[in-house]
């Protein structure tokens, strides 16, 4: 996609028929940013798990020209120090030819939009592995904060 052609992008939330697209931009990100292959049976199972509990989570995706060029989960937490949930961004994945076009930014100012009009919703978080620099910067420019945390996990294998 040429970056000085018009594109008219539209955010939506996800519908269970998406599923594919959503599962497999999950196995293209793990595989570019952390080098891992993902065990396509089990991304599978994990992204329909999210249409099927929507206390998990729920999907967005970007489209342009009917086609979805992008995907992010929202997940919740609680935090009683707010007495109201904060929303986490993950899984977030733009197709390499829509980047640097602003189909983040307004999947970004899509969450930013409901959480704001939602007093049961405090803010937005999101995590993503250190050495993501390119990613890092466009956090920043969107008035993240990446100073305040930093994210600790175990994991089982």
């Amino acid at each position: 996609m040429e970056k000085n052609k018009k594109m008219e992008i539209t955010v939506r939330p996800a519908q269970p028929s998406d599923w594919e697209t959503i599962a497999g931009f999950q196995i293209a990100m793990a595989t570019e940013t952390e080098n891992v292959k993902l065990e396509e049976a089990m991304i599978n199972a994990g992204v329909v798990a999210v249409f099927s509990n929507p206390n998990l989570g729920r999907y967005f995706v970007a489209e342009c020209n009917n086609r979805i060029i992008a995907s992010q989960m929202v997940t919740y937490e609680w935090s009683d120090w707010r007495n109201s949930q904060v929303w986490w961004l993950q899984s977030v994945y733009v197709i390499p030819e829509f980047r640097r076009q602003g189909v983040f930014r307004k999947m970004y100012n899509h969450v930013k939009s409901l959480v704001e009009h939602n007093n049961q919703i405090s803010g937005i978080r999101l995590y993503m592995i250190h050495h993501n620099h390119t990613a890092s910067k466009v956090y920043e420019n969107m008035g993240m904060d990446g100073n305040r945390y930093r994210l600790f996990e175990w994991m089982k294998d």
